[in-house]
């Protein structure tokens, strides 16, 4: 067996995109994703990769926009107000049907907020965050081997539907150390995974053209609308999540990525105490796994949304249950429910 070496989540993040093939990455540094930022100017250069620290996070995005026109599997990382500064650019890559993966360590806001964790970027990861009907694919991970495994997931799917995902974790994920075991295949570029409307000249070939700008407006709908389709897809198709003991429970606790990992302790806690109770953590959270949902509802079944946020996600659970009943635990700027937290939540 091979041997687990000990990680931090943002390296695991960084070694997971070297490990899936990423060959550009562009960032700026901002606590408490600086880790990530630090190993990939370490270890992505000769693999080959390129790794070029931006002077700012406009910057940094929009040399994704470029390296992913030109076909390679490209990347940034911020954390919370950083990603805010990159939201046009964010668009503009969904406006191009380019695949790019951007990862989010949050942190506490909002404005400047603190470095402590938080996940209070979930309206924006979910719903856009920039101009334009459009979405990003957004997984969460909860832990330092899931957050290695999502990086080959994450570029797989932002190739697949040409699309930008977003990676969201938070700091605490980030700072984490964990073991982890590493892949023993990496990317490896083939003929199955050419790119054919990359800009790497037209010798040879007619002119490719990557653009989001459409000066007529019934072309400019034209294209909204095979986004939409496309959007639609991605709904059928990649939702994911993780349940536990959901066959009997009354109560079902919904949470995500390190907020996942206390609900998870909980449920155990509960569940020795004789409680029947359940979690659904979802891994996508857009597109929502709300599929999830759908074989566990009764007019009996209680949810409770458990989130570091002030009930973002909690309209997401909503709207999933409709007229079950949904009650709501959360905190931001810093504070993390506690098991306790939710025990006291769950009984009460």
């Amino acid at each position: 067996m091979k041997k687990k070496i000990l990680m931090t989540g943002n390296e695991a993040v960084a070694q997971g995109a070297i490990d899936a093939g990423c060959t550009f990455y562009a960032g700026y540094p901002i606590t408490p994703q600086n880790e990530l930022t630090a190993y990939m100017a370490v270890h992505m250069p000769g693999k080959p990769g390129i790794f070029i620290q931006a002077e700012s996070e406009l910057a940094a995005i929009n040399m994704v926009y470029g390296a992913s026109a030109a076909g390679a599997r490209a990347m940034t990382s911020s954390s919370s107000p950083g990603i805010s500064l990159k939201q046009e650019g964010i668009s503009y890559i969904a406006g191009a049907e380019l695949p790019a993966v951007i990862v989010n360590v949050m942190r506490a806001g909002p404005g400047l907020g603190n470095i402590t964790p938080a996940q209070s970027d979930y309206f924006q990861a979910t719903r856009g965050g920039g101009h334009g009907d459009y979405h990003l694919i957004v997984l969460a991970p909860a832990s330092v081997q899931e957050a290695y495994d999502q990086m080959f997931l994450s570029f797989d799917l932002a190739d697949k539907y040409r699309a930008p995902v977003m990676v969201l974790g938070d700091g605490m994920l980030g700072q984490m150390m964990e073991p982890l075991q590493l892949s023993a295949v990496s990317f490896q570029p083939s003929a199955e995974n050419k790119k054919p409307w990359a800009l790497t000249g037209c010798a040879g070939r007619s002119p490719n053209v990557i653009k989001s700008f459409y000066m007529d407006t019934n072309e400019l709908e034209k294209f909204n609308l095979n986004l939409q389709k496309k959007y639609a897809l991605i709904r059928q198709k990649e939702q994911r999540w993780e349940e536990i003991f959901l066959k009997d429970a009354k109560t079902i606790i919904v949470a995500y990525g390190s907020m996942a990992r206390i609900a998870r302790s909980a449920v155990h806690a509960l569940r020795g105490k004789g409680k029947k109770v359940g979690l659904i953590r979802p891994i996508t959270l857009w597109p929502f796994p709300e599929k999830a949902f759908t074989k566990h509802l009764t007019s009996n079944t209680r949810y409770l949304a458990v989130e570091m946020s002030y009930g973002q996600m909690l309209e997401d659970v909503q709207l999933a249950v409709g007229k079950a009943k949904v009650d709501f635990l959360g905190r931001a700027g810093g504070g993390v429910p506690s098991e306790e937290d939710i025990i006291r939540r769950v009984n009460g």
